[in-house]
């Protein structure tokens, strides 16, 4: 897998109409979507919430090719929360391999988690792919904004998810120069067995981190330099104002995963 694969934190600029929602309804729009996922329990729920997530791709315009090249880096972990629950799920024996045992339950199982993981990611890959950082903070800051009656930090925990989701692709693409320069001093990452490929990374971790270290350091010294601060007071050069699309979104998807849970708990 290479580094480029990894495209979580990435900002797909773009004038499709998810684009043009609201941060604060594409995150309640997934969250709704997470709900969902939790609630089916049948192929037909399943079924209607990966149309819903297909619809929001070819909307968005990201493509299917992005985000399934963002699905390489969760793999390993797919494949063995696939194979915990085909072989540790109780049920019916169809196939023993020794003191393991297949079941039919365990293969519904195994289905079933492995489509509501792939569905998940995807779809919180859609929200930062269709809204950038700024906005995605701005809105996260919105919806949080009651808890500040409770004297919670709300800015700075906003800002601090929003710089760690930009600061991804930065580390990304660091990493890959770094390897580039050992590569070119005779060190080898691609050969040997997976405990040996490992130990080859880790002459990586310290300039990594160094270089980590040093853009935190710039860009609070950055931050202080402009009199940066958080909270009460601070104005906002774009004002995030619900639309009439805004609404008609919110309330279909609220709709809509109220729908799941009923048709979930009737077996649909």
């Amino acid at each position: 897998m290479a580094l480029k694969d990894i495209t979580l934190g990435q900002y797909f600029p773009g004038k499709t109409p998810i684009h043009r929602l609201d941060p604060r309804t594409k995150i309640l729009l997934t969250l709704y979507y997470i709900v969902a996922l939790f609630l089916a329990d049948f192929l037909l729920t399943y079924a209607l919430l990966f149309l819903a997530l297909a619809a929001g791709i070819a909307i968005s315009k990201v493509g299917v090719r992005n985000i399934m090249r963002g699905m390489k880096p969760v793999v390993l972990i797919v494949v063995i929360t696939t194979l915990l629950n085909l072989f540790y799920t109780p049920g019916t024996p169809l196939v023993t391999i020794g003191f393991l045992k297949v079941t039919a339950e365990g293969i519904w199982a195994a289905f079933f988690m492995t489509v509501r993981i792939l569905m998940l990611i995807a779809g919180t890959f859609l929200l930062t792919y269709t809204t950038s950082p700024i906005l995605l903070t701005d809105g996260i800051e919105s919806l949080l904004s009651p808890l500040k009656k409770l004297h919670a930090p709300v800015h700075e925990l906003a800002m601090m998810m929003s710089i760690a989701l930009r600061f991804i692709p930065t580390l990304i693409e660091e990493t890959d120069k770094i390897m580039s320069a050992q590569k070119a001093r005779g060190a080898d990452f691609e050969t040997g067995s997976l405990l040996q490929r490992a130990r080859a990374l880790v002459p990586l971790l310290v300039p990594l981190f160094i270089s980590a270290f040093r853009r935190a350091d710039e860009l609070a010294v950055a931050m202080e330099c402009r009199c940066y601060h958080g909270g009460e007071g601070r104005t906002r050069l774009r004002q995030l104002k619900y639309r009439r699309a805004d609404w008609a979104v919110i309330v279909l998807g609220l709709v809509c995963c109220a729908a799941i849970g009923v048709m979930g708990r009737f077996g649909l």
